[in-house]
């Protein structure tokens, strides 16, 4: 079983027999120097030295803004953004552990089924050393405002899977036996190349303790080269598969965008339940709070360079692709000139 496992590719077949792009600029020449784990300190919790005790932006977390929610007190909103919080760094310890740290690792030892160039896979190798950083430092954060706040964290070890993982399972059982295991990597070039609303907004909001700001900043400041890494390994994939695999996987690219970026909404009920909204109050908190409409134009505003991307790939020549992005609201609502301008709010 571990002899198969370690053999295993990300896409199967033969990686020799698909067309190989040689193009790849490395942007970790200074990573020594630049990497958070390198050359930041662990960002501590310490109360005395904060000012603030607003864990979360309300406008990213809107069930909080709510009647319903607001009629309980600003305690218990300010509870409810803790457990935010918790869940954001609960969600970036296990994307990192169960997402982007097994991607990244096969291909830094040649298993991804495509031909990459060898500073490629030597890079990746920097990225789970980043990953690896990013979900210790989000662990402990989270232990360390538990034990100064003595507000618990709801989470457990036998907590449900995350809500990315089960829309990836169903994901993947859609896929044709021959071509499963190209969702992870889809998986990982759609989160690690999307416009964080989080990594982006938190830092700059001073309402925030500075602590948490940092360890977002310092998550934000590698993702920015993550970014970049990602987009050139979608250059390096597409053209590798065949018009077959194109036109079976192209279709489900939206769901893999909705599986990292639609709000989990199971989550959020258990918290609501927590606070004593009743089960049918807490469905229509989370229905008011996160209409469909509004929770797809917010998807694809996130979207918009990964979608980008995907096009500039020729994903979207395809007529059942290009399909689908409309029909997911990822296209048509956006011009051409839209989706161009979005190329300087990448991270970096």
């Amino acid at each position: 079983m571990y002899q198969r496992m370690a053999q295993e590719q990300l896409l199967r077949g033969d990686a020799s027999s698909r067309p190989a792009v040689t193009g790849y600029v490395s942007r970790y020449e200074r990573w020594e120097d630049l990497a958070s784990v390198r050359r930041r300190p662990r960002r501590d919790f310490v109360p005395d030295e904060e000012t603030s005790d607003l864990f979360f932006p309300p406008e990213l977390y809107p069930v909080v803004l709510h009647p319903l929610v607001v009629a309980k007190g600003e305690v218990v909103v300010k509870a409810l953004l803790l457990q935010r919080l918790y869940d954001y760094l609960d969600f970036t310890t296990e994307l990192e552990n169960l997402a982007v740290i097994p991607v990244a690792t096969k291909i830094s030892r040649g298993r991804s089924g495509l031909i990459l160039p060898a500073q490629m896979k030597a890079d990746a190798y920097k990225i789970v050393t980043d990953e690896a950083w990013h979900a210790q430092f989000s662990h402990d954060f989270v232990r360390q405002i538990e034990a100064s706040t003595n507000i618990p964290h709801h989470a457990t070890e036998d907590a449900p899977a995350p809500s990315f993982l089960l829309r990836l399972d169903e994901l993947r059982e859609k896929l044709p036996h021959d071509i499963r295991g190209v969702e992870s990597l889809l998986f990982a070039i759609v989160s690690e190349t999307l416009i964080s609303g989080i990594l982006s907004d938190i830092p700059r909001d001073e309402r925030l303790p500075f602590s948490v700001r940092e360890l977002v900043r310092d998550h934000a400041v590698d993702e920015g080269r993550h970014h970049q890494y990602f987009r050139t390994v979608l250059k390096h994939l597409w053209p590798a598969l065949s018009p077959r695999e194109r036109r079976a996987v192209g279709p489900h690219i939206p769901s893999v965008v909705n599986a990292y970026l639609e709000p989990d909404y199971e989550q959020t009920f258990r918290h609501l339940r927590g606070i004593g909204l009743t089960d049918d109050e807490a469905v229509q908190v989370i229905t008011e709070s996160w209409p469909p409409l509004k929770v797809q134009h917010t998807i694809a505003d996130a979207a918009r360079p990964v979608v980008r991307y995907f096009a500039e790939a020729g994903a979207l020549d395809d007529d059942r692709t290009l399909e689908s992005f409309e029909w997911a609201g990822l296209w048509g609502a956006h011009s051409a000139g839209d989706l161009a301008r979005t190329e300087g709010m990448v991270l970096q």
